[in-house]
């Protein structure tokens, strides 16, 4: 398959750390490198520390830290990617670091995708309120409580926010993303 360039000269950070649902960070990575895209793997976990992904219960790869998210500044980047998986978003809510890098991009009304358990950080950054989601169907009523519209959909996008449920959507979820970074 030839390679898009659509995405040339954009930047995109994906926040995760241990427990990320693995084809969740591969999934979009790809597509978003595909089509020309510069992406960064940033997390709370220092630069070239591993991260444990996992394929639901397994173990799966270990990726590399790209960038410290101390380090990391939204204005460098497109657009935030975050995977799920239970515990990485977990995780992810327990660092100020993280959570003030997702609330600093809302702010900046940049794009922020966020998958299957991805979406359970927002509410940390106070990003849904007012904002019509999906997520997997566990984080449902966190995030109506949040103030957040939920609805069992492939994707939803509201805004700058995109949101989808489970692996499955990630062909639905990388074409949002790809429509948000070349809007405008």
């Amino acid at each position: 398959m030839a390679q898009d360039k659509a995405l040339a000269g954009k930047q995109v950070a994906i926040l995760m750390t241990d427990g990320v649902e693995q084809v969740e960070y591969t999934g979009p990575r790809g597509f978003l490198e595909q089509h020309g895209a510069q992406v960064t793997l940033v997390s709370p976990k220092g630069q070239g520390e591993e991260i444990q992904g996992f394929n639901h219960l397994d173990h799966g790869d270990k990726f590399k830290v790209e960038r410290d998210v101390r380090a990391a500044r939204p204005g460098d980047f497109d657009a935030l990617v975050l995977p799920g998986g239970v515990a990485n978003p977990d995780q992810l809510r327990l660092s100020t670091e993280a959570i003030t890098f997702i609330r600093e991009f809302a702010r900046a009304n940049k794009p922020i995708a966020a998958i299957c358990h991805g979406p359970w950080t927002l509410i940390d950054a106070d990003v849904v309120k007012g904002k019509r989601v999906t997520s997997w169907p566990t984080l449902k009523t966190d995030l109506t409580n949040a103030g957040a519209q939920w609805s069992d959909a492939q994707v939803v996008v509201d805004g700058k926010l995109v949101t989808s449920r489970k692996p499955d959507d990630i062909p639905a979820f990388n074409e949002a993303i790809l429509q948000q970074l070349t809007a405008a």
